[in-house]
């Protein structure tokens, strides 16, 4: 059964000119940020490792030779053209600078990425207008044939010359692409198009002709390597400006990235449950996850309290920076091979071209692990462990409950009345499980004494769309024979839907249960297949002109405090200080508040046990609704190794303890919930 049917994933199919021109110009606030700043570190620390300050005019266009090849090689053909179509200073005053500016910008998450991307995306804008003019100013000045160094030759030449000097300079050569690989992380928050268009027509150019103006400068002045950047600047405080507000951005890429990577591993169950909040009403990849990002702050106050130096971050960001690269190119070797069903030479021809480049700065970067480089492998690593051991103890609970499933045999042997008392009301039992009987249902059963006369099993799942029609929301089936009154009800909703409110969820519900048993007696065939099946078909239920069940709206008042009066007075007792008591009517301020009740058509043409059924359906409803919820203990089985019991009983446990919990996102009433504990052996 297709729970998504008439609903495409695709965002950015249909998108117009306009839209993807918005969108571009938004990109540069969130994308490009970290990408647009290495200007101001990478060409200095790619000539760290040779002789500095005595490097001559061979080894500066090598290294801009070094830097424009990895720059297309890496962002704009690995990226830019293969990568993004596969979319589904140590000083203490510094360091407190720095902490401020990362306090003010992990804040304005929560205003959400449009609203970040317009407002940085000027910034960015006005840096890259001023680094390119900058370049261009000290490619006539300083040397105008400063393009011959875009050559190949003086990579070899460079590598000649240094030896292993420039073998190690590898790894402040590939902070010119830092932020690159943001280019397909931050896909979800804009589109193919936009990001494309945004770094053909000005992130790349602007980076080279920098890159050649810093080359051309030092040409001439190979004595101020250190301080070359702002030595070069003809106006030194607007370009300070712009950089300091530049750089201030610059870790938008990373966050924005990180929402979403985070938003994919919980879809995937590969990530504990999260809050996240959409910010936009057209990109479904534009969110904000309120943990991640506080989790994400402290981790950058750490580093940077911590480090207290640009070099050492920059070891540390160098290694994360190449070890994604290369994760990202084996991924897409399968893509090639697997998705695209291209020719497996092809497939391997892409690893081998770009893995081997990658695997060559990777060499580099290694040597800084112990200055720097072991904060990403021991961050990594923390990291994998959490979602492994997330993602292992979810796959053992699903394990168990299909193979609990209530079997339809054991449920007909049960009768019409469950083996319990049938009490009056309407259960609503909460399971993943979209097919068969979840085993909290026969938990319950076997443990009390009574159940509700009507019982229904509810799955809630999200659909990558904005907004699912009212229309199409609810997906019902039959469990059982009709006199079991037992139905299923799969809930969609889109990703800026709001989830009713209880009232509201459940008038709904009684609302297209009655349209359900209204038009399931019309079809025989389904009628058919309801009595021997556990699993009948779902559908689609929209409700008509005519509707099965007539809702009727009421108007009630409720005072301050919570008693209900429909004459808008109460009868209070104060006591005096006096000690005497007086009686007295107050006027008390009351709210009007919309309640429904529900009735069947006066003039219905309906088979009398359609009427009994839904005149059942009405009294149940009427008597009260109950929210039964599992509440699953995961325990590792006595057999178990002690890695495993280590997994489960400690580390998935302390996890499904401390994230969002099914209740509060469906936002159930506490007066209402039922919670069903279980303990799983697995």
């Amino acid at each position: 059964m297709d729970l998504e049917a008439g609903y495409s994933p695709g965002a950015y199919g249909a998108t117009s000119w306009r839209t993807t021109l918005i969108l571009a110009y938004q990109s540069f606030g969130v994308v490009y940020g970290d990408l647009s700043i290495s200007p101001l570190y990478a060409f200095k620390s790619s000539l760290s490792g040779t002789a500095s300050v005595d490097a001559d005019e061979t080894e500066i266009l090598g290294v801009l030779s070094l830097l424009f090849w990895t720059l297309t090689l890496v962002p704009l053909v690995k990226y830019a053209f293969i990568v993004l179509k596969a979319h589904d200073n140590g000083e203490d005053l510094i360091v407190l600078l720095a902490c401020v500016i990362l306090l003010g910008l992990f804040a304005l998450q929560q205003c959400g990425t449009q609203k970040v991307a317009f407002m940085f995306a000027p910034i960015i804008i006005t840096w890259l207008f001023c680094i390119s003019s900058i370049g261009i100013y000290n490619i006539f000045r300083w040397n105008p044939y400063i393009y011959k160094g875009l050559s190949p030759f003086y990579i070899y030449k460079f590598f000649k010359v240094t030896q292993r000097n420039g073998w190690e300079s590898l790894g402040g050569a590939v902070l010119c692409i830092t932020g690159a690989e943001a280019m397909f992380a931050d896909l979800g928050h804009f589109s193919q198009k936009s990001i494309k268009l945004a770094f053909i027509s000005a992130v790349y150019p602007s980076l080279i002709l920098t890159y050649m103006g810093q080359a051309a400068f030092l040409t001439q002045n190979k004595h101020v390597i250190e301080w070359h950047f702002y030595k070069s600047i003809p106006l030194f405080w607007p370009v300070f400006v712009a950089a300091t507000l530049a750089a201030m951005v610059g870790s938008q890429a990373i966050i924005s990235a990180t929402f979403s990577i985070v938003k994919q591993c919980s879809s995937l169950g590969c990530f504990p449950h999260v809050k996240i909040i959409h910010t936009s009403r057209n990109i479904i990849g534009q969110i904000y996850v309120p943990e991640m990002n506080w989790i994400l702050m402290i981790l950058c106050l750490s580093v940077t309290i911590g480090f207290r130096s640009t070099t050492l971050i920059g070891h540390a960001y160098g290694l994360a920076v190449i070890t994604v690269m290369f994760v990202t190119t084996c991924l897409m070797t399968l893509v090639i091979i697997v998705v695209w069903r291209k020719n497996l030479l092809l497939g391997l021809l892409f690893f081998f071209f770009f893995g081997s480049i990658e695997i060559v700065y990777a060499s580099s970067c290694l040597v800084k692990v112990h200055e720097g480089g072991w904060v990403p492998l021991v961050l990594a690593l923390i990291f994998m462990l959490i979602m492994y051991i997330w993602n292992y103890g979810i796959r053992k609970k699903y394990e168990f409950d299909i193979q609990n499933q209530v079997s339809m045999k054991w449920l007909l042997t049960l009768g019409p009345s469950l083996g319990v008392v049938r009490v009056r009301g309407m259960g609503l039992i909460y399971t993943e499980l979209v097919s068969g009987v979840p085993s909290v249902f026969s938990h319950f059963v076997t443990n009390l004494p009574a159940f509700h006369q009507i019982v229904v099993f509810v799955s809630i799942r999200s659909i990558p769309v904005p907004h699912v029609q009212p229309t199409e929301r609810f997906l019902l089936g039959r469990i059982g024979p009709k006199e079991y009154r037992i139905y299923r009800c799969v809930v969609r909703y889109g990703y800026k839907d709001v989830h009713e409110t209880d009232v509201n969820f459940e008038d709904q519900l009684v609302l297209n249960m009655g349209e359900f048993i209204k038009n399931e007696a019309k079809s025989s065939a389904s009628s058919a297949a309801s009595e021997d099946s556990a699993d009948d078909r779902m559908m689609v239920v929209r409700t008509s002109s005519h509707p099965a069940v007539k809702m009727v709206a009421m108007v009630s008042e409720i005072h301050q405090d919570g008693d209900r009066n429909h004459s808008g007075f109460q009868k209070n007792i104060e006591t005096q200080n006096s000690g005497s008591c007086l009686n007295q009517f107050q006027p008390q301020r009351s709210v009007r508040r919309k309640q429904v009740r529900f009735e069947l058509p006066e003039s219905s043409q309906m088979d009398l046990s359609v009427k009994e059924e839904l005149r059942e359906l009405i009294q149940a409803k009427d008597a009260g609704v109950a929210y039964i919820m599992g509440h699953s203990y995961i325990k590792a089985s006595g057999s178990s190794s002690l890695v495993k019991k280590l997994a489960i009983n400690i580390g998935f446990n302390f996890l499904r303890r401390n994230c969002r919990g099914p209740a509060v996102a469906l936002s159930i009433p506490h007066t209402s919930l039922i919670e069903v504990g279980m303990v799983y052996y697995v």
